[in-house]
């Protein structure tokens, strides 16, 4: 038996958090976040854009939102996130708060900080909390990382690459075209 028990957080730990206060909230367990570099704005900047663009061009219900935009991934008050990048096709998720389930696609950008997050335990949570496509972005290491859940297909992309997104049949982002230095 322990000897103490952890407390674990909900999503009133979230809201209670002083204003400026990010973090995410993973099985109870809170996640402070660092404020985001220039250089890791900049790539969230231009690939909203790009998804963005793209969304307008085809019409259609899905949208794009950027952090900090909340993603509550379960009916549970223990998993709340806020994915840099995230595409949700399905309206009735969406409410004031944010995205209430899975997204379709998330974008993470990496983070000194957020690395492990990113790499390991958003992964799992994304494939089962029902996400379709996840990609990692590392700018330390000009890495994209492409998931795609649906067809069990992986990609790992440089930033001299083009990338295809696997949810959509004729969308792809040339990063080589990409200013993404800082």
């Amino acid at each position: 038996m322990p000897l103490f028990k952890e407390k674990r957080s909900t999503i009133e730990d979230i809201y209670a958090l002083p204003d400026g206060t990010r973090a995410e909230l993973i099985d109870g367990q809170l996640y402070y976040m660092a404020p985001p570099s220039r250089r890791h704005q900049k790539i969230l900047l231009s690939l909203s854009r790009k998804i963005a663009d793209y969304l307008d061009s085809k019409g259609g219900s899905c949208e794009v939102d950027i952090a900090p935009f909340a993603v509550f991934l379960s009916a549970d008050d223990v998993n709340y996130v806020e994915p840099d990048i995230s595409v949700i096709c399905d309206k009735s998720k969406l409410s004031d708060k944010g995205c209430n389930g899975a997204p379709d696609w998330i974008i993470e950008i990496v983070s000194p900080s957020s690395r492990r997050l990113d790499y390991y335990t958003k992964l799992f949570k994304y494939r089962t909390a029902g996400v379709r496509e996840y990609w990692i972005v590392d700018p330390d290491k000009n890495r994209i990382l492409v998931y795609n859940f649906e067809s069990e297909d992986t990609g790992d992309y440089t930033f001299s690459d083009i990338v295809k997104a696997g949810i959509y049949n004729n969308f792809s982002i040339d990063f080589s075209q990409l200013n993404l230095d800082s």
